[in-house]
């Protein structure tokens, strides 16, 4: 992951977005010449690709990540290798490699992460991060829960958090 502040951005760069549609959710994947840089569950600004048989750099990005996250959901992928293209704060971008550290089928919490960083006192911080991550599902912070063991938010509803972590079995 890299931190690309907006101001760096090329003014000529494009974004494709896709509608990727699973029995467990439906996702918005957004991409740009350089990776994915979205995977939400809200539709973007981006214009809209069809499908994934074009030969762009973005829909080849599109086509990849979706068909990463179709072995996911079918429990054949317990990792993601994708390029990404995403913006965030510093610290927001050292939350996020960490998340994407977090192994398949495990949880750890908000304060896990917060040590994991070398930073304990982050706890809030680091819920804010967690919260903001670009890459739902890819950087897994569904795996992310409270100290008490209780599953805390999630940007696309418990009910799908408490589903992927059962797809994990966790």
């Amino acid at each position: 992951m890299k931190n690309k502040k907006a101001s760096e951005k090329l003014s000529t760069e494009t974004s494709n977005q896709y509608h990727f549609k699973s029995k467990t959710t439906d996702l918005y994947l957004v991409a740009t010449e350089h990776g994915l840089s979205s995977c939400t569950w809200k539709k973007q600004s981006a214009p809209m690709v069809k499908n994934l048989t074009g030969t762009t750099a973005q829909v080849k990005h599109l086509a990849k990540a979706s068909k990463q996250l179709t072995e996911y959901f079918a429990k054949k992928r317990t990792h993601f290798d994708l390029h990404i293209d995403i913006e965030g704060t510093d610290f927001q971008i050292k939350v996020w490699k960490e998340l994407a550290k977090i192994p398949f089928g495990t949880t750890t919490s908000y304060a896990g992460i917060a040590k994991k960083i070398k930073n304990s006192k982050a706890v809030r911080a680091v819920g804010s991060a967690n919260g903001k991550n670009p890459l739902c599902i890819i950087v897994p912070c569904h795996r992310v829960i409270n100290a008490d063991g209780k599953l805390g938010g999630y940007a696309g509803g418990l009910n799908i958090k408490k589903a992927l972590l059962g797809l994990e079995q966790v």
